[in-house]
């Protein structure tokens, strides 16, 4: 029997599959399409395995072999839905797709006890990924790090999370549970503070608290947030995304659901303004995940709809933006953070020739499949050096750590900051 197929063989999952017309603008949208050319890995052609297997016209084999391996090199970057002129809801498809991969695939001990760990062991518990940034500091201070590196003893996919690591500083995290900041009367904003990036990335965090303040908002961080459950729904666990989304909606709609709750990761946010699909049969979440999505904002989207301090001190540089697929593709945000850049002093803001492109991070692809996500990130970092950039600007965690990285083992001088650090910085 194929496990979880009836997943796929839904009324509403056939009629999502049936939007599809088979046009072939997707094709050159798609990351792996582009880069081996093989219609299995394009999004048209993994929408028709999706639909064989719900047609049941796959076996247990075709399903175990060629399904599996077309979904799981899928990033799920989304690209395809802006080219798509049907408006296929992919990410949904995938997702599912997924749920079906997830049972039907044996993924070794290794990659068993990896997911274990830091899906549901570290990233749902905010303490435990605060002593892991802390003790990844003192591997990288005490020169540890650098001796593991020159060794080069470390198996794939620990060398591929290794890679990633940014270099982290010694400050503490200024987000308390459950503390406001500053009371002003512009009006108070709820901040989702993410896992790793609250870890390993504590300035992205602190600049965005500081611009809110700035601009006079009272910033709530409510406790007993976790993790938004983007990478557990990636990667097929849809029962574990389902528990987090319900714990965020229990700890920001508690009593403060009329304030706008603000994400600054282009995939954290776009998987809280789905929460309303991902809860969408739950008979005791459904409304309330409704209601929650829609008070969802990006910062960039906030800043975009409400008067905010013009930016003042010049930062002179010259800079790319280099947007977060799910920013881009998943919440359409495309142009606020572009506003933003354009009105800060000093910025030459030179675009890449591909902004549309996923640079191979999408989630923890960049560590299951590290040697396509190099192949993207190689037409990606070549597009970045073309243009003489001195900073690369990100909005979203898994790019900030992906750009920095392939910036560092090309030898570049360029610098990665996300978008809110360097807005913080030009205001006065």
């Amino acid at each position: 029997m194929i496990h979880e197929i009836d997943l796929m063989q839904t009324q509403e999952y056939q009629e999502k599959l049936a939007q599809c017309i088979h046009c072939g603008l997707c094709l050159q949208a798609c990351p792996t399409y582009r880069l081996w050319g093989d219609e299995a890995d394009a999004p048209r052609g993994r929408i028709a395995l999706m639909k064989a297997a719900a047609d049941g016209r796959l076996s247990q084999i075709d399903v175990q072999t060629e399904f599996n391996q077309h979904i799981n090199y899928c990033l799920a970057c989304r690209s395809c839905e802006s080219a798509c002129p049907s408006g296929v809801q992919y990410g949904f498809l995938v997702e599912m797709a997924r749920q079906v991969v997830e049972h039907n695939h044996d993924i070794g001990i290794v990659e068993h006890f990896m997911r274990w760990l830091g899906m549901k062991q570290l990233m749902p518990y905010y303490g435990r990924t605060r002593w892991l940034g802390r003790l990844v500091r003192l591997y990288e201070v005490s020169g540890m790090q650098n001796m593991v590196r020159k060794m080069r003893i470390l198996p794939k996919s620990l060398k591929a999370m290794e890679d990633l690591l940014p270099e982290i500083p010694a400050v503490e995290n200024q987000g308390q549970e459950g503390h406001s900041y500053l009371p002003h009367p512009s009006g108070k904003v709820l901040f989702f503070r993410g896992c790793l990036q609250d870890s390993f990335l504590p300035n992205v965090n602190q600049a965005t608290i500081r611009v809110l303040q700035k601009n006079g908002f009272e910033v709530l961080i409510p406790d007993r947030q976790t993790c938004c459950g983007a990478a557990q729904a990636h990667s097929g666990d849809l029962d574990t995304a389902r528990r987090l989304a319900r714990q965020n909606i229990d700890a920001f709609t508690s009593d403060q659901s009329q304030y706008p709750i603000i994400s600054n990761a282009g995939g954290c946010g776009l998987a809280l303004k789905e929460y309303a699909q991902l809860l969408g049969d739950d008979p005791d979440y459904a409304v309330r995940a409704q209601q929650f999505s829609i008070m969802v904002k990006d910062i960039t989207e906030f800043i975009a709809n409400n008067t905010f301090a013009m930016p003042r001190r010049e930062v002179r540089a010259r800079v790319t933006y280099a947007d977060s697929c799910h920013l881009r593709h998943g919440q359409k945000i495309i142009e606020q953070p572009r506003q933003i850049l354009r009105q800060i002093p000093g910025i030459e803001l030179i675009e890449l020739g591909s902004p549309d492109q996923c640079c191979g991070s999408a989630g923890i692809y960049n560590i299951l499949h590290p040697e396509v996500a190099e192949d993207i990130m190689h037409a990606k970092m070549g597009d970045i050096v073309s243009t003489g950039a001195e900073i690369v600007v990100t909005s979203n965690t898994g790019c900030y750590l992906q750009i920095a990285a392939s910036l560092r083992k090309s030898g570049s001088t360029a610098k990665v900051l996300h978008i809110i650090e360097l807005l913080d910085k030009s205001l006065d």
